[in-house]
């Protein structure tokens, strides 16, 4: 996902129940666009994040996050539908109040906008049959493993010791994955487990992430008080489990990071 600078355990719990009640904010305190609305810019396009359902509806996990924080803040959650590159200029522009959209966290854009804690973190991820023993990275030496082609995991792949079997898509090395025809696959932890949901493959991630990163939702400068609720309340989210529950039938995992960048405020 060069586009975003773009699956981990749960966090757990992260502190006392105390500790993670969002603020008691009024409406008119959370520097919202218009009060009691939390309009929030996404693709639609860009699954699992963002897509259309079968019956029209928005869904993903951007989505399903994003409404359940703005109903336990007790705000109507508006999504608004924006190409990608037109997001932060439309932020600028006060046309919403956030770039719900998964968007990498990273200096340059620190110094644009305002980033909530880090709520999601990926990586590069093995990709094993569901009956094989290799546990990560350690065991595929001599071993073949797909990569996409002129990727970054093509290296990441020889620096474990393992042929690199080049592909065109992700897709084609899941199936000779499936297929017995190589040991394995790398491929972006997150959009593998996505795919291994959707289509029921029997495969499985193992190991830890390589090359990790995190994603944050960007809001326009000045708003700390917006940012503070959104920060608790997706960190109570974690603890007790409802971004687990949300996420499990698209990729089957929290990918909720163990140690969030936190909002510059």
């Amino acid at each position: 996902m060069k586009r975003r600078t773009f699956l981990s355990a749960s966090a757990g719990a992260l502190a006392a129940p105390a500790l993670l009640r969002a603020p008691a904010f009024a409406a008119g305190d959370l520097e919202l666009l218009q009060p009691g609305v939390l309009k929030s810019a996404t693709e639609g396009t860009f699954p699992p994040f963002s897509f259309r359902a079968p019956d029209g509806k928005l869904d993903g996990l951007e989505m399903r996050i994003m409404g359940e924080i703005a109903d336990r803040l007790g705000l109507a959650y508006e999504p608004v539908v924006i190409k990608w590159e037109s997001m932060l200029i439309g932020l600028q522009a006060d046309q919403y109040d956030i770039v719900g959209n998964a968007m990498g966290i990273t200096a340059e854009r620190q110094q644009q906008v305002t980033f909530c804690d880090g709520w999601l973190e990926s990586g590069a991820q093995l990709i094993v049959p569901a009956a094989s023993d290799i546990a990560g990275a350690e065991g595929t030496s001599g071993k073949r493993i797909g990569v996409i082609t002129a990727s970054i995991f093509v290296p990441l792949v020889e620096g474990w010791g393992a042929e690199a079997v080049h592909y065109r898509a992700d897709i084609d090395a899941m199936m000779d994955t499936v297929n017995g025809q190589v040991d394995g696959m790398v491929t972006d932890s997150i959009a593998g487990a996505y795919a291994i949901a959707l289509a029921n493959l029997p495969l499985k991630l193992v190991g830890g992430l390589h090359s990790p990163y995190q994603m944050g939702w960007a809001v326009k400068k000045g708003k700390p008080n917006l940012v503070t609720a959104i920060n608790t309340t997706r960190a109570a989210m974690v603890a007790d489990g409802t971004v687990a529950r949300l996420f499990d039938d698209l990729i089957g995992y929290d990918p909720s990071p163990a140690e969030p960048v936190r909002s510059l405020l």
